[in-house]
């Protein structure tokens, strides 16, 4: 296991050591006993040994009679721990922190009473971490697949301002209305695939496994057939005979866009310029990312983090390579003496609105306040466009398939309607 002093992140300044100690691993005990009643009951505790499990049934009044380690199934299906779930966990810390709860007796509640075993896992680690001295904001740095830099900044800047309780209620806000504006985008980049993927899969069966009947009674007509009608035929020949070929095409083709998306910030980045050009979606975008750096922004500035400090959060936060070179861009000219605003502006990215909310917020000394607002109504414009976007889609997605099926019958029909002709 890492000693506490290699669990520090490099942004901090502080290099003091900690004493190496090992994590024990905790399991799930079934047990079974008597009361103090002398009544029979049985239940299951976490612990390290039985050892442990019999001290603490000894301690809560009732008599052992059986303690053993709880089987694991074969087929085990562990749930992973979510964003949301750490949005959760940050919303609960929060409210029994401002009801006065100590903070060691809030992460032993949480972690006990979760229903996911990564998580009790996790905060039994955190938990052990803060029992024997170490910050939380270094108790929880280790784990950065759950906490970022900027959940570790914020609490670090808590701790040193003695408003951990009011840092996570900002931490909990900002982590849930995260999480809801990523639905949103999900749920309008969900319905342009839909449209692509339904199209295909009928174009496919109907080329797979319809044309081919066609093709059968065309063949007794001994006639030359219509191009069109030819060219469809053409198309499914090759689907039925090469169809492997176009399976593996689709898979290479998404395992290579992963991969480079993975390996290359080049090609994020060309993604990101790329999306951001998309009808529709693109402005779904554009306002998503304004609204996470505001909020994000936001969220560091009300906890006392420098702007400095907070527009490199605001920046990576973003969610968009466009955005984040350009508030990286804003970063370098504030350091340099130049108000937010003027910097803003000067990237030509950012609408006139919300430069001229940032203006007024500084000069008020309220720009926390102000981009909280600037959050909530580009929050807002995301939710309306994204419901918009849904409205139409549906209609869209009838059009094109009813425009292929109906071309693919018409193709097929051609041939049958020339017949009719020379023959009336």
């Amino acid at each position: 296991m890492a000693t506490a002093a290699a669990r520090r992140k490099p942004r901090t300044n502080n290099k003091s050591k900690k004493d190496t100690k090992l994590q024990p691993k905790v399991f799930t005990f079934e047990w079974k006993g008597v009361n103090r009643d002398g009544q029979r009951t049985s239940g299951e505790l976490r612990g390290t040994s039985i050892a442990e499990i019999r001290s603490v049934l000894k301690n809560q009044g009732v008599t052992p009679k059986g303690v053993r380690k709880k089987a694991t199934p074969l087929f085990k299906s562990e749930k992973k721990i979510t964003a949301m779930d750490i949005a959760m966990i940050t919303r609960q810390i929060a409210t029994m922190l401002a009801a006065g709860v100590p903070l060691v007796t809030t992460i032993e509640l949480l972690g006990k009473g979760h229903e996911k075993a990564k998580m009790r896992e996790l905060l039994g680690s955190i938990l052990t971490d803060v029992q024997s001295g170490i910050p939380l904001s270094d108790s929880i740095r280790p784990h950065r697949q759950y906490f970022d830099d900027l959940y570790v900044d914020l609490v670090a800047a808590g701790e040193h301002s003695g408003s951990l309780d009011a840092v996570f209620d900002r931490i909990a806000v900002y982590k849930e209305k995260a999480e809801q504006l990523k639905s949103k985008i999900k749920k309008a980049m969900f319905y342009p695939a839909a449209v692509v993927v339904v199209a295909i899969a009928v174009t496919v069966l109907l080329l797979l496994f319809v044309v081919p009947q066609f093709e059968e009674i065309f063949n007794g007509f001994g006639a030359e057939l219509p191009a069109f009608t030819q060219m469809i035929i053409g198309i499914s020949e090759w689907l039925q005979s090469s169809w492997y070929y176009f399976a593996i095409a689709i898979v290479v083709g998404i395992f290579a866009f992963k991969r480079a998306h993975r390996n290359s910030q080049t090609f994020r980045d060309r993604v990101d310029e790329a999306l951001l050009k998309i009808p529709a979606i693109g402005d779904i975008l554009h306002k998503a990312a304004m609204s996470r750096f505001a909020r994000t922004l936001a969220t560091t500035f009300a906890a006392g983090v420098p702007l400095i400090d907070g527009l490199e959060s605001a920046a990576g936060a973003s969610g968009n390579a466009v955005y984040k070179r350009a508030l990286l861009k804003v970063r370098q000219e504030v350091m340099s003496g130049m108000q937010m605003n003027v910097a803003m502006r000067t990237t030509g990215i950012f609408p006139d609105m919300l430069i001229q909310m940032v203006m007024i917020g500084e000069e008020s000394g309220g720009l926390d306040d102000m981009l909280n607002k600037i959050a909530n109504i580009y929050e807002m414009q995301v939710d309306d466009a994204v419901d918009g976007l849904s409205s139409l889609i549906e209609p869209i997605m009838m059009v094109v398939i009813g425009t292929i099926v109906g071309g693919l019958i018409i193709g097929m029909y051609l041939p049958i309607f020339e017949m009719g002709n020379v023959v009336g």
